[in-house]
């Protein structure tokens, strides 16, 4: 096995040295596509092509591409059989060449996990996208498809903010201990937002499949009842930022850590407004679509929020002695 990686390694070193920007753009760009297969696949819900194509991996079970079928619409098999090139070609391919970067600059070892966290749970979670159609789009299914999707946009935007640091010198804190450990109880927090978010969705008009929607296995739950909780979490959530922005306000903090806690509190703002509006005119297709972009949005901003609270300098001899973390 060691003798494989030494191949491997072997074989990146042919590879043009990227710069630490380069990095972190092919960084950014596999955070995009990690989002972006969470969007898509609200499309493909709330267009009800979920079924689109009706097996997996091929589309059909006779053909790997769409065919003309009676029984399925060929927009449905578009916008299913669009979804998966997606991941397949997007996604797939930001994640190797974020991995290819870092291994070919030798960065420090966190990085290189991280980098090589998303090739794989990008495989992984292509059978579970596999496991939901051939299951009939059971909720808890598809639910679970969306939150691990969830965890891979915190892992993609934990990468994109550790790639610009450097290698060597001493992490320090930017912000007050104390604010660090509380936004890491909103990413818990937030936690809990999404997966009532999942099951508000569950029992919700949106099964996902349109050619057959009583067939699809659904939440028979009240949908007021799991909207106000889903509220209510979103509050907590908004109630722990704010006990932030106070910390954060009254004592030392560096300037990229105030910025993004501005931002993180405009898309936070931006989502409640949207998950608002969208309960009161009855959950539009669009706005389910920017409901799931603003969630993505969020737990980005957030998890290089977290970042940012501990920076890396490099060099300790810059730093006083009471600010290095321990």
């Amino acid at each position: 096995m060691i003798g494989v990686y030494q191949l491997f390694l072997r074989l990146v070193d042919r590879l043009p040295l990227p710069s630490v920007k380069a990095q972190q753009r092919f960084a950014l760009a596999a955070l995009l596509s990690q989002a972006l297969i969470a969007v898509t696949g609200s499309v493909v819900r709330v267009t009800g092509s979920g079924l689109g194509c009706p097996t997996w991996p091929k589309c059909f079970d006779d053909s790997l591409l769409p065919i003309p079928q009676d029984e399925v619409p060929w927009w449905h098999q578009a916008i299913e059989f669009g979804n998966r090139q997606i991941a397949v070609w997007i996604v797939v391919t930001t994640s190797i060449a974020i991995v290819l970067a870092v291994t070919r600059a030798r960065r420090r070892r966190e990085i290189l996990v991280y980098a090589w966290i998303l090739p794989f749970s990008t495989f992984a979670q292509g059978i579970l996208g596999g496991v939901t159609v051939l299951t009939g789009l059971r909720w808890w299914v598809v639910g679970a498809h969306m939150l691990v999707s969830c965890a891979m946009v915190w892992i993609a935007a934990t990468l994109y903010a550790k790639v610009g640091e450097p290698d060597d010198g001493v992490e320090i804190e930017a912000a007050p201990a104390g604010a660090r450990r509380l936004v890491a109880l909103s990413a818990v927090v937030m936690a809990f937002v999404l997966a009532a978010g999942v099951v508000v969705t569950a029992a919700g008009p949106h099964a996902g499949d349109r050619t057959n929607p009583k067939a699809i296995d659904r939440l028979d739950l009240s949908i007021p009842a799991l909207s106000l909780t889903h509220g209510l979490l979103v509050a907590a959530y908004v109630a722990i930022l704010v006990w932030v922005a106070v910390l954060v306000v009254r004592g030392p903090s560096s300037e990229a850590v105030r910025r993004r806690l501005k931002i993180v509190f405009a898309v936070v703002a931006a989502q409640s407004l949207i998950g608002v509006v969208q309960y009161f005119t009855g959950v539009p297709a669009l706005l389910v679509v920017l409901h799931v972009a603003g969630a993505m949005s969020v737990i980005a901003e957030t998890a290089i929020l977290y970042r940012l609270m501990r920076a890396r300098v490099l060099r300790a001899s810059d730093v006083p002695t009471d600010k290095v973390a321990a």
